[in-house]
């Protein structure tokens, strides 16, 4: 019996025997993203995370100027003024080209924070969930004094530690969510464990770590997967704000949390600076929302 193809005996055995086949871990994802995507606000809330992966990988495919340049003449000019879509800085810099070259250090430190989550969450909640005991005990124990402390104050406290800085952020804001990654693996890995394709590995005389890999690992990761794709949002967000206070990334990176810190001061004058950058943090926070929730939805159907 393998991961991939899991044959369950659903009745008593014999001629009679209800057989159900599980179908492949692919497949059930093919399919997941196939009944997604037909909803026409994930389809968008999809498009517009293609559209902001592009511009962090290729930002000169949307923003042809530089976007350090700076230019007296044209401090402070209003949005949709010729050669400025979203207006210029108060040192004459292009406010659209910061916006989209702010979309890799943005997604960079997001990605670097969701995978120390992801990583660390996965490995304490396997090990708690299929273990139990003793080590379910002191783990679960050390991730509900992790969630007793909010996330913002608690990865702030672990930045002052730290010292300011665009990996310290990432690191600190991974470091939070691992225990909600965590508590999510470890009751997925409890309920897949019970099930009888994992028995059957169990007592058909495989070591306990053949169990946990090729069994209990691969059909344990659906909520996880899916509470990470929450988690960008939610990263993408707590980095920002990090920035904004002026932990994060140094002037005169464009990252977004910084663009909307340097146009806080401009308010009243230039209502743009600060608007343009936060606009499109909610655009992003709400479209990764939109996919996880749409994604949890369909797992538990």
């Amino acid at each position: 019996m393998t991961d991939l193809d899991q044959t369950v005996l659903a009745g008593p055995s014999g001629p009679n025997a209800t057989v159900t086949l599980e179908s492949t871990p692919g497949g059930r994802g093919k399919h997941l993203a196939t009944q997604v995507l037909k909803r026409p606000t994930v389809l968008v809330s999809a498009l517009i995370l293609l559209v902001v992966l592009l511009a962090a990988v290729w930002p000169s495919l949307f923003a042809g100027t530089d976007p350090f340049a700076t230019s007296p003449k044209d401090i402070l000019v209003p949005p949709g003024s010729p050669g400025f879509p979203m207006g210029s800085d108060a040192v004459g810099r292009d406010l659209f080209s910061r916006v989209v070259h702010g979309a890799r250090p943005s997604l960079e430190a997001a990605g670097m924070a969701i995978l120390v989550s992801f990583l660390g969450g996965a490995l304490l909640g396997l090990l708690a969930g299929y273990f139990g005991g003793f080590v379910d005990a002191v783990i679960m124990r050390v991730v509900d004094v992790v969630l007793a402390f909010p996330a913002l104050l608690l990865a702030m406290a672990i930045v002052a530690v730290l010292g300011a800085g665009p990996i310290n952020v990432a690191a600190a804001v991974g470091v939070v969510g691992i225990a909600s990654m965590a508590r999510v693996m470890r009751s997925e890995v409890v309920r897949v464990r019970r099930e009888l394709f994992v028995e059957a590995a169990g007592l058909s005389g495989a070591h306990w770590w053949t169990v946990l890999l090729r069994h209990v690992l691969p059909n344990s990761l659906g909520p996880i997967v899916v509470l990470a794709a929450l988690e960008l949002g939610t990263s993408i967000l707590s980095i920002s704000s990090l920035s904004f206070l002026g932990m994060g990334a140094p002037p005169p990176s464009p990252e977004w949390g910084a663009l909307i810190s340097d146009g806080r001061n401009y308010l009243v004058s230039a209502w743009w600076l600060s608007a343009f950058p936060g606009l499109v943090v909610a655009l992003v926070v709400l479209a990764a929302n939109r996919i996880a929730r749409a994604l949890d939805g369909e797992l538990k159907a």
